[in-house]
């Protein structure tokens, strides 16, 4: 059964669908929450207050759109592009990240997210 939640700041917003696991668990227990936006060339990333380490599974590069736990960063990494360490047009994140889930339409909407903007994560 996967779960909803809203991602939103200033200029935007983005729905995603998360799978159960074990990171999904702790970041679901912590919402609503807020932080503030990083960029990193075509991601969005920013800290929540949740702690876990890499899942079976966990990817270093990943579609467009994915919702990621970054591990060392504790933080939710959310590609739609390339980022500075990308070969050809991969979503290539900084080292291999838990996979929670996907956003929902176009990811690209992102973009509008600027570094220091407020965003925030809610359940849906």
């Amino acid at each position: 059964m996967t779960t909803g939640i809203r991602i939103s700041w200033p200029a935007g917003s983005v729905t995603a669908e998360l799978q159960p696991g074990p990171t999904t668990e702790k970041l679901l227990a912590v919402l609503p929450c807020s932080s503030r936006v990083n960029t990193w060339g075509e991601e969005v990333y920013f800290d929540v207050p949740v702690t876990e380490d890499l899942e079976a599974g966990a990817q270093q590069v990943v579609a467009p759109g994915t919702v990621c736990f970054w591990v060392e960063g504790s933080a939710l990494a959310l590609p739609w592009g390339r980022t500075p360490i990308s070969k050809a047009d991969e979503c290539r994140l900084a080292s291999a990240c838990n996979v929670l889930g996907r956003i929902l339409g176009d990811p690209s909407v992102l973009k509008s997210a600027r570094s220091g903007d407020t965003i925030r994560v809610e359940r849906v």
